[in-house]
């Protein structure tokens, strides 16, 4: 006969509850979401280089700076593409990347927001983190100075420009631009904001594309502050040299 090797009642058995389904992954997949976020965010940053490059030239004086102007509307590439074709291709290439841009950036902030739920994360209090937490609200003024910045300087539109636009006339157009202070102190306003939203995003696509040793990481920030703060300082003397009447 056997003997119990213990006195105790045995437990009430729990059934155990059957978890949900975690149901359908969400199109598209939060990697590609960042992979589309890397890949145009690189593309406007190389931009905004070039761009600053050749909007140095306005310390070369009228003839060089419209020449230049000349040159990017109507001969860059020529004759491998027909003349002025180039500016068009160029604008939609990036016109795309705005909108897919734009779009992930959404879509992962509201990722975010229904994963995290109600309760925000406490104690982030570096100034990386106000970088990352301001990414969407530089990102509009952004988007709202490149609206202002092509009415006034490329289309001529009023208010935006000033009475005296002519067409073609890129270093009087600019020069008149920046002599309303108005103007010059949004141009400045805007630039520190792409400082703060470029070296936060080029950090970011280091992470993005995959990068995960501490090295690679490093340097990716280091070259991050660097392009940002290069293309800060290389913008703001544009403004200040105007005003200053360095550039008239």
């Amino acid at each position: 006969m056997a003997v119990p090797t213990s006195t105790r009642p045995e437990p009430d058995r729990v059934p155990a509850v059957e978890r949900p389904s975690a149901g359908p992954q969400p199109q598209p997949a939060t990697w590609v979401l960042k992979v589309v976020m890397a890949v145009t965010g690189t593309v406007f940053a190389l931009f905004v280089v070039v761009h600053l490059v050749g909007n140095l030239k306005v310390f070369l004086g009228p003839e060089e700076f419209d020449g230049y102007a000349h040159w990017l509307q109507r001969d860059l590439l020529a004759p491998l593409v027909p003349h002025g074709w180039f500016i068009w291709i160029f604008r939609s290439t990036l016109l795309t990347c705005l909108v897919a841009h734009v779009w992930a950036a959404v879509v992962l902030r509201h990722r975010a927001r229904v994963a995290r739920g109600p309760h925000r994360r406490q104690g982030l209090r570096s100034f990386r983190s106000f970088q990352a937490r301001s990414m969407l609200v530089t990102g509009v003024v952004l988007l709202f100075f490149v609206v202002f910045h092509v009415l006034d300087l490329t289309t001529g539109t009023r208010p935006a420009a000033t009475g005296e636009f002519v067409a073609g006339q890129a270093y009087a157009n600019l020069v008149s631009s920046f002599q309303r202070p108005a103007v010059a102190a949004f141009y400045v306003l805007a630039i520190g904001t792409l400082f703060l939203h470029l070296a936060h995003g080029l950090w970011s696509v280091v992470n993005d594309l995959g990068a995960t040793g501490r090295r690679l990481r490093a340097i990716g920030a280091a070259v991050a502050g660097a392009v940002g703060l290069l293309v800060l300082v290389g913008n703001l003397l544009i403004p200040v040299a105007v005003l200053t009447g360095v550039v008239a």
